[in-house]
């Protein structure tokens, strides 16, 4: 019922950790699937559970859940996007979007898909057990003040989501567990295929496959840019687990276009974590799109005197998303072989892909 999920939206505080520890209840709150908060509620105020930011900590003893650890990462990386989109719905209203050139129904389509989010949240924490804490909100800061902004780099995250989901469900061992997270992955296509038809009117087709990546931790690690440093609470284990902290790369501003037969100039965007290239090593850009990877050559002598310079394989179809890695390996066939990135290369729409990278 919406009245009593109001109440549960006004009545909690944010920052009670005694009302977090009800939260180890799952029959406590509005329940994903049997409430209609998840889909109808509309206000600025955060919707249960996101209004209630602290971890869980653990009712019981004993080793961990098998899949944990993966429901762990993916809660984690759930209130970075549970976030971006109550910031916008705070941010924003109906007008903002129509003043910009949207349809009169963006601002409540994106209120909607902040409480499909909420509801994540809560069947994200219900998956974890009990000997095993729930990750609690951090500080977030987003790249967006307007309208377009928002639209653009919520296009990315919903169909980076759908791609890390296909490397967790790989990550989990549990059939259901791999089912839970298969059901979201449709969710977060639905997202993507009104932003697709309804804001940018482009074909929401992306080909017979999204892209399949198999280290989905390398995408959530991308996510770490958005979270404040030394914000997250204590009690959060580290995110994602394992972390590589790898080198992040994107296209250099030099860069013209990301389609397929393109060529990109690599540009390393830390300069505090850069990466490390050994004489007398091959090392590969490694694209992946669809179901397949095709890896090309880079030359990396001259680096960082010289820019490292790729070509996008133009066998691939301009639709969805392109990712791609730096491996000492061709195909990036192991964890330990990827050096660098991953970078998420927006094909659809096209005009938003050097915008968002």
């Amino acid at each position: 019922m919406i009245l009593l999920s109001a109440l549960f939206i006004t009545a909690v505080s944010s920052h009670d950790k005694s009302s977090a520890q009800k939260l180890a209840d799952p029959n406590y709150g509005p329940i994903p699937g049997q409430s209609s908060l998840y889909s109808s509620y509309r206000g600025k105020a955060p919707p249960f559970p996101g209004n209630i930011t602290d971890p869980i900590a653990p009712t019981a003893k004993g080793s961990p859940g098998t899949d944990d650890l993966v429901w762990q990462n993916l809660l984690s990386a759930e209130w970075v996007i549970f976030s971006f989109y109550q910031q916008a719905v705070e941010m924003f209203n109906e007008t903002a979007f129509v003043e910009a050139g949207y349809p009169n129904t963006t601002y409540d389509r994106i209120q909607e898909i902040r409480d499909n989010e909420a509801g994540h949240l809560r069947i994200f924490q219900n998956e974890i057990t009990p000997t095993s804490v729930k990750p609690g909100a951090c500080k977030y800061a987003f790249p967006f003040d307007n309208p377009t902004s928002f639209l653009a780099l919520a296009t990315l995250i919903e169909i980076s989501s759908m791609t890390f989901l296909t490397g967790l469900v790989q990550m989990a061992k549990l059939p259901a567990s791999q089912g839970a997270m298969t059901a979201i992955a449709a969710t977060e296509t639905r997202h993507e295929t009104w932003a697709l038809l309804d804001i940018w009117k482009t074909n929401p087709f992306g080909g017979p496959s999204d892209t399949v990546f198999p280290y989905a931790n390398q995408i959530l690690d991308v996510t770490n840019a958005f979270i404040v440093p030394k914000s997250c609470p204590s009690e959060n284990p580290v995110y994602p687990s394992p972390r590589q902290n790898l080198p992040p790369f994107a296209p250099a501003s030099s860069t013209k276009s990301i389609s397929p037969g393109s060529n990109i100039v690599l540009n390393f965007t830390d300069p505090t974590n850069q990466p490390s290239f050994h004489k007398g090593v091959q090392y590969y850009a490694t694209f992946f799109h669809g179901p397949s990877n095709i890896s090309v050559p880079v030359d990396t002598t001259h680096w960082p005197r010289e820019d490292i310079k790729v070509e996008i394989p133009s066998q691939f179809e301009a639709r969805g998303i392109i990712l791609a890695v730096i491996a000492d390996i061709v195909g990036a066939p192991t964890l330990a072989s990827v050096k660098a990135g991953p970078v998420i290369l927006l094909e659809q729409p096209a005009e938003l892909g050097l915008l968002v990278t």
